[in-house]
């Protein structure tokens, strides 16, 4: 598959992206979780098309990149300050920061609260990932438990979870039965998160993205699409 960056000018907006060639039959879009932009076109595009195809979705690309600002720690630098914005599950909520011997952190009324004996940013950001990775552990293991009782049929063993922090992926699975899956996908909504490990335990069954592959997730998960397209978008 060859390989080469390109970027769009739409207003006062420039948007860089990878544009490469496979062997597919429609262009297709993708944002990653680290906000950059994917274009894969078969390889009779005509480049100009191309352009003109993603200017159009220029709109929507940037919204996601926004989107996946919100999710992102790092981007735009986090100031832990009162009114600030932070993401989990899907929902916005406003930072509120209580200088405390309590060191807690709680969600209330729209409101990430965070309880702190010393409310330096840096001090405050280590706390607030270690509160997200903990409610990671909590929610992910749940929803693979419940996801899991889909697959009994096909006999593949209960997954082992690692959680960490990936740039381009959402998840990723070993043929050992170990499901990885992003820290930032807390963030994301619970069908997000969901098709994120229903994706990987299908890999467990067929671990290529073939047509078996394909309509098994259809099966177990029939409205996949939708909860996808809130983590990146295909034109296919």
């Amino acid at each position: 598959m060859t390989a080469a960056l390109k970027q769009i000018s739409f207003g006062s907006d420039r948007i860089s992206f990878l544009l490469k060639y496979s062997n597919r039959k429609t262009l297709g879009i993708k944002i990653h979780p680290d906000s950059s932009v994917e274009v894969i076109a078969p390889f009779d595009s005509i480049e100009s098309e191309i352009i003109k195809k993603v200017k159009s979705k220029a709109p929507w690309i940037l919204r996601q990149q926004m989107n996946f600002q919100n999710f992102h720690p790092f981007t735009p630098p986090r100031k832990f300050i009162n009114g600030e914005s932070h993401m989990y599950l899907g929902r916005q909520y406003k930072l509120r920061v209580i200088e405390s011997n309590e060191n807690q952190i709680k969600l209330y009324a729209g409101k990430l609260i965070i309880s702190s004996a010393n409310i330096e940013s840096d001090k405050l950001f280590a706390q607030l990932m270690s509160w997200y990775k903990s409610k990671a552990h909590k929610v992910f293991s749940e929803v693979i438990a419940s996801s899991y009782e889909k697959f009994n049929r096909y006999k593949i063993p209960f997954p082992v979870l690692q959680i960490r922090f990936m740039s381009k992926r959402w998840g990723s699975c070993t043929s050992s039965g170990k499901i990885i899956l992003n820290t930032e996908l807390i963030k994301a909504p619970k069908g997000s998160i969901e098709y994120v490990i229903i994706h990987e335990l299908c890999h467990l069954v067929h671990p290529n993205h073939t047509r078996a592959f394909i309509n098994l997730q259809e099966k177990i998960m029939p409205d996949w699409k939708k909860w996808k397209n809130r983590l990146e978008y295909s034109l296919a």
